[in-house]
């Protein structure tokens, strides 16, 4: 049962958070490099499957093993950022390399925002979970 709720509240801290980053920071700088290329509305269903993908494996590289060995909540928030890292930076820095209108500042603001998403929601989920446990 605690896998559920570790995986329920990060997932719901990674949405809600998204929303408000992707809103707030990343979509102003995209909109200024790339307008034309942005959709008005975002497609729901790839947009939920790379969600629930992602923070499943979040819960397994992170939170999961923080629940299970007691990490504390910092080794959760370093870890949670270098996974980010990993996969905002993998999206960003291929853009980079092979898109015409890539800039420096959509790879660092995003890749320092999927950093900081991700470290937070892993650390907020394995916090709350052991609330409720």
């Amino acid at each position: 049962m605690s896998l559920v709720i570790l995986y329920i509240t990060t997932f719901i801290l990674f949405l809600g958070l998204d929303y408000l980053g992707l809103t707030n920071l990343v979509k102003p700088v995209f909109d200024r490099h790339i307008s034309d290329l942005l959709l008005e509305d975002f497609r729901i269903l790839p947009a939920f499957a790379f969600y629930a993908f992602y923070v499943a494996v979040l819960l397994w590289f992170v939170s999961w093993p923080a629940l299970v060995q007691e990490k504390t909540l910092l080794w959760v928030l370093g870890n949670g950022a270098l996974i980010g890292a990993l996969g905002y930076g993998t999206y960003e820095f291929t853009n980079l390399a092979v898109m015409r209108d890539w800039t420096w500042e959509m790879v660092v603001t995003d890749l320092a925002w999927g950093a900081t998403l991700t470290a937070v929601s892993a650390t907020g989920g394995v916090y709350i979970s052991r609330l409720l446990a």
